[in-house]
């Protein structure tokens, strides 16, 4: 049976880190009222530092209309996704006309003719490509992306590229005392994040299998709503205690189809949506001290960068040498729904 596997990553981050002391101190500070609970929420964020595709030290975007912000997003966008596609090529040795299947992830902006053409057409993809666009779904689009490409890969023999493409950075929204508000100005930064997966199981990360649940009960819970001034994120905090109902039952179905358990996995690649949801998926999973350690430096050095999330951390768990051969990985994320989605990979 032919099987998919992750062979090549490629990240690519706008301008110079901000600091997070300096993006609230010249900032935030004055957009929030220098509330005292928001100065808490800001600092507690456990970001230290993360990247913007529109600096928030030198333009104030919260007054942009919608349509601005996009043209915006076609411009920033297109240069940060070929570089990480470039260097996710480069990673696995591929040319770009060898490409099958390119799909581009993303909800923080869109157009078309988009970036799946875009940057196909500029790094010389053969005409005849498939794409595929996932607009909208949030911090989880990643894994149900990796699924679709891996998919292709298998059914056709050829192999495929995914990329997410978050710029958070356009949607800073006007001052306001929403709690949810100052929690998101507060975690999200920008990345451009690609893999290439291709046939066979000799190198890289094989695909095993993908698996999800929603709760569309608490669907209210986080909401990512287009609006005349931008996206605006709607975050309650109950999301934790939504997260610690369903995340045990999710991790130990998928790992239970393949006769593996919680202590039998090498890494976790847990979106870190915040510390609380990193708290909440150790707890519940029991996991042992330092599991999470990647998500918790992605979330320092990088912030929260929506659906690119995800494969930062598991890049980064690649180059701690996690999983060992032959051992298991757990890639993880939450979003709009509630939705849980987590893809169960092996180390070849």
């Amino acid at each position: 049976m032919r099987t998919a596997a992750v062979t090549g990553f490629g990240t690519a981050l706008p301008g110079p880190a901000l600091e997070q002391a300096a993006v609230w101190d010249r900032r935030f500070a004055g957009h929030l009222a220098d509330d005292r609970v928001a100065r808490r929420i800001f600092h507690g964020a456990g970001v230290r530092r993360r990247h913007a595709a529109v600096n928030p030290l030198v333009e104030d975007v919260s007054g942009w209309s919608t349509g601005r912000r996009m043209r915006r997003y076609a411009a920033e966008a297109l240069p940060l996704g070929k570089e990480a596609v470039g260097a996710a090529l480069a990673d696995a040795g591929l040319r770009p006309e060898e490409i099958g299947q390119f799909a581009v992830v993303s909800c923080t902006g869109y157009g078309t003719p988009g970036l799946d053409i875009r940057i196909a057409a500029d790094l010389g993809m053969a005409p005849d490509l498939q794409r595929l666009v996932v607009g909208h779904m949030g911090c989880y689009a990643a894994i149900p992306a990796l699924g679709a490409v891996a998919d292709y890969v298998v059914a056709r023999g050829r192999p495929a590229v995914a990329l997410c493409c978050e710029l958070t950075s356009l949607h800073v929204q006007p001052p306001s005392d929403d709690l949810g508000q100052v929690v998101s100005h507060a975690l999200f930064g920008d990345a451009a994040v690609a893999v290439v997966v291709e046939p066979g199981e000799e190198t890289g990360l094989e695909v095993v299998d993908v698996a999800a649940v929603t709760d569309p009960t608490t669907a209210d819970h986080m909401t990512w709503d287009v609006t005349d001034l931008g996206f605006r994120m709607g975050l309650s905090p109950e999301v934790p205690r939504v997260l610690a109902r369903h995340v045990r039952g999710l991790v130990t179905g998928l790992l239970g189809r393949h006769g593996l358990t919680v202590g039998d996995v090498d890494g976790w690649a847990v979106h870190p949506g915040g510390p609380k949801i990193l708290d909440t998926v150790g707890e519940r999973l029991d996991l042992p001290g330092g599991a999470l350690d990647a998500s918790r430096a992605v979330l320092a050095e990088r912030g929260n960068c929506s659906s690119a999330t995800v494969l930062l951390v598991l890049d980064a768990l690649r180059a701690t040498g996690r999983p060992r051969p032959g051992r298991a990985v757990v890639a993880m994320a939450f979003g709009p729904g509630l939705t849980l989605y987590a893809a169960l990979l092996r180390a070849a």
